[in-house]
């Protein structure tokens, strides 16, 4: 920029310091003749030139003019005409160079279109102040910017980001004190449920000495009798043994009942539960990454060809497949390609607007042929499922259906089984909401299983 100061500079200068300069003129040759123009009245006035020594702060005191050099400073006279030996005073703008009159009329430039250099350099003059005001007013906007905009952006910045952290610490404290009290509350669940057990254990273990007590008691009286007694005795003791037996009896036969059991529920929590699962999802545990496989997919349903994405086709338009011992022919099912039997796995079925789906898992030795409820999912004791028909939302397993309240229809249901602890949870990814949870005993590997009766569905790969 500075560059460019110092020639708005030098020519503002020199215009001023060379009292004899020529008159103004633009000469057009044409055919040999050449056509005058007076221009002295276009020469810049010197109020024009105040006015940007004001603007600029550059003054004619500032710079001096020395004998003309070229602009790399090899001595050769700018103002003198290379070809011809004459002044300088014409500019050809055909060219864009500088020229003399012999270069007009007899040179190179004849019948170009030519004009007065004093017109040229008034022209590159103007154009100069243009552009060194608008860098100044550039320059003044970007003082603005940095002295206004960006010093209130850094003072809105430490009052957010300070708020932010306030936030979160919070938020964090929040949840923190949800899971605390959540916490003692299963914990204090727990004990007491501990506690009726281990008291319920008491009370038949005190019950069933005093039985076993009494049971001993009666039969060490009948076994005497009957090795003491003679024939007449034991005929008279008809009462003693009446009694003895009757006491037998009431003993009764111990059972083992679910009282004795210690209720799981007592540890289930909607809360906890819904964060252990974003816990999962968004923590290191990786979303399992599968594939339908293919020979399980009934003909009623198309996979395709990245073997994620199912869509159901209806009856009429169904296509014979290849027989296969391990695909559907009945229900529009399909299987996943790998079981799991121990870790922690989850994984994210796109439903969209389908009105008719099920997902879930099941076992790989879940019947496949025939249409018995064997075969279907949900329906038999081999698969657990969460069904969505029309409007209605159920979780499905043996034939038992429990209803689930849905505010909002998924267009997504994420499945998390963590084997450790024997749970099978549905929930909505978007929302984070459990939809369904439930803790069960599974002896074989499980699958992942879905089915679909309007249109499609597709494994999602995070």
């Amino acid at each position: 920029m500075s560059g460019d100061y110092g020639i708005c500079e030098l020519a503002v200068v020199s215009l001023r310091d060379n009292e004899n300069e020529p008159d103004y003129e633009i000469q057009f040759t044409h055919e040999g003749h050449i056509n005058t123009t007076d221009l002295r009245s276009k020469q810049p006035e010197d109020s024009q030139i105040a006015i940007f020594e004001s603007k600029f702060g550059y003054t004619n005191g500032t710079a001096s003019v020395g004998s003309p050099t070229d602009a790399s400073g090899t001595g050769v006279d700018p103002t003198v005409c290379s070809a011809h030996g004459v002044d300088v005073d014409r500019y050809c703008r055909t060219e864009g160079r500088p020229v003399c009159e012999k270069c007009v009329n007899q040179g190179a430039c004849r019948n170009h279109t030519v004009i007065s250099l004093h017109l040229r350099a008034t022209a590159v003059r103007n154009q100069l102040v243009d552009v060194c005001e608008t860098m100044q007013l550039q320059a003044l906007q970007i003082e603005r910017f940095i002295n206004n905009t960006l010093t209130a952006k850094d003072k809105a910045l430490q009052t957010e980001a300070s708020s932010a952290r306030e936030r979160v610490v919070a938020q964090v404290n929040a949840v923190r004190e949800a899971l605390d009290e959540e916490e003692q509350r299963l914990l204090e669940a727990v004990q007491r449920e501990e506690e009726r057990i281990e008291q319920c254990l008491l009370t038949q273990r005190a019950h069933w000495s005093k039985a076993l007590n009494t049971l001993t008691h009666a039969r060490t009286s009948l076994v005497h009798m009957l090795t003491n007694s003679t024939d007449i005795m034991l005929v008279n003791t008809d009462t003693e043994i009446s009694d003895r037996i009757e006491e037998a009896e009431g003993v009764g036969v111990p059972k083992d009942s679910e009282h004795l059991n210690m209720n799981r529920d007592c540890s289930d929590s909607k809360l906890m539960l819904g964060m252990w699962a974003s816990a999962l999802l968004l923590g290191p545990t990786a979303t399992a990454r599968m594939y339908f496989d293919e020979r399980t997919v009934s003909h009623l349903l198309l996979l395709s060809s990245d073997q994620l994405t199912l869509t159901y086709r209806p009856k009429r338009q169904k296509k014979p497949l290849p027989y296969d011992p391990a695909r559907f022919d009945n229900w529009p099912n399909a299987l996943c390609l790998d079981p799991f039997s121990s870790g922690t796995h989850a994984w994210v079925m796109y439903v969209g607007d389908s009105t008719a789906f099920k997902v879930g898992v099941c076992y790989r030795s879940m019947e496949r042929k025939g249409s018995t409820n064997e075969s279907r999912l949900g329906f038999n004791a081999k698969s657990w499922v969460l069904s969505h028909y029309e409007e209605n939302y159920s979780y499905c397993h043996n034939g038992q259906v429990v209803n689930v309240v849905v505010v909002k229809s998924p267009t997504k249901v994420g499945v998390l089984l963590d084997w450790p602890t024997q749970t099978l949870l549905f929930y909505d990814p978007d929302s984070k909401c459990v939809l369904h949870a439930v803790r069960d005993t599974f002896t074989e590997p499980l699958l992942p299983a879905c089915a679909v009766a309007d249109r499609s569905l597709s494994i999602l790969h995070c």
